[in-house]
């Protein structure tokens, strides 16, 4: 399947990527009818609300070669499965409680042959090991991303720390979020995804990046 959107906004994929995006409509079709991991009204707009909702972090940051991503609640593989696609030298490891998703996300990845992803059922805030950053789509509240990964996170350069992929007004949540981080922490950034895509699914979408 051609993926028109993807292809307009990332025009320099090579060809093993383009193929392994290419696959996630029908694969997600199928493990959809099995498994509810993305709603059924969003099934048809997968490109769109959900592949390049998440390719929205590579347009705010790049993950340097080596770095180690966790995609925190990461229901059917959204952020962590696009970003695995685009960054294959980055080792991404896409958590989620629920192991029936995680069934899922085992099962695309393995189809990709994605070999720079680990599924993890499982806390987030349990986890051993340390991260340089974490993302994450609509898990938690910020204040509770935080206390989960904060202390899972290695300091850095940006962009490590958390990058969320939020909606709406969230002034009450990122207030709420920086009473928990240490005082010498950098204040919260907020970005607009629209400036990026100009879909009107995108129109109350936003970035929040938290540094470590």
């Amino acid at each position: 399947m051609t993926l028109t959107e993807l292809a307009r906004y990332f025009p320099d994929l090579d060809a093993v990527q383009q193929q392994r995006f290419e696959q996630l409509p029908a694969l997600y079709a199928e493990w959809n009818s099995r498994i509810n991991v993305v709603s059924r009204k969003d099934i048809d707009a997968l490109e769109v609300h959900h592949i390049l909702h998440a390719l929205a972090i590579a347009r705010f940051c790049r993950f340097a070669p080596g770095a180690s991503v966790m995609d925190a609640g990461t229901g059917g593989g959204f952020p962590g499965i696009p970003l695995a696609i685009l960054f294959p030298e980055v080792h991404f490891t896409l958590v989620d409680a629920v192991g029936k998703k995680i069934k899922v996300v085992q099962a695309i990845t393995e189809a990709l042959g994605l070999r720079n992803v680990t599924p993890v059922c499982g806390r987030v805030e349990q986890l051993p090991g340390r991260f340089d950053v974490v993302v994450s789509r609509a898990v938690a509240g910020l204040p509770v991303l935080v206390e989960w990964v904060w202390p899972l996170l290695r300091p850095g350069a940006p962009p490590h720390g958390i990058i969320c992929l939020k909606g709406g007004d969230l002034t009450a949540e990122i207030t709420a979020a920086v009473q928990k981080l240490p005082a010498s922490a950098p204040s919260p950034v907020v970005v607009d995804i629209k400036q990026w895509f100009d879909n009107a699914f995108f129109d109350t979408k936003k970035i929040v990046y938290l540094a470590r």
